[in-house]
């Protein structure tokens, strides 16, 4: 298992990971990533800055701010509902390349930041 860090420097957030995956793996198999955190996720769509933009509106739509039985804790509820989506995601890997659609770019979601967050990867190998 690999790791490697991601410092965000928003409060919400949605940073391009691809390369740092990508430097990761080898040969041919699948790669799982995954971040243990509760308030950030993973996706994959497209790098484009209006649609990024549309990602980050969607998300605070779906989970705006506001009144949480959560909140009484710590008052990121919606951080967390943000967050319900894709801690994981499993990809396969031909030739040390991610196998991707043209379009398609990894991305770490971040609900609650700013924050240094972690991302593991493990590989099995045909």
């Amino acid at each position: 298992m690999k790791q490697f860090t991601v410092r965000t420097g928003r409060r919400y957030d949605l940073i391009n990971i691809t390369g740092e995956i990508e430097s990761l793996v080898e040969g041919n198999g699948i790669v799982t990533v995954f971040t243990p955190h509760t308030t950030c996720s993973l996706l994959i769509n497209e790098d484009e800055t209006g649609l990024k933009e549309d990602i980050l509106n969607f998300y605070s739509k779906l989970a705006p701010e506001g009144s949480y039985r959560h909140n009484r804790v710590d008052n990121n509820a919606h951080s967390h509902l943000r967050s319900l989506f894709n801690t994981s995601l499993t990809i396969p890997v031909v030739n040390g390349k991610l196998v991707l659609g043209t379009w398609q770019s990894i991305f770490l979601l971040e609900s609650d930041g700013p924050r240094t967050r972690k991302v593991y990867t493990s590989m099995i190998k045909e």
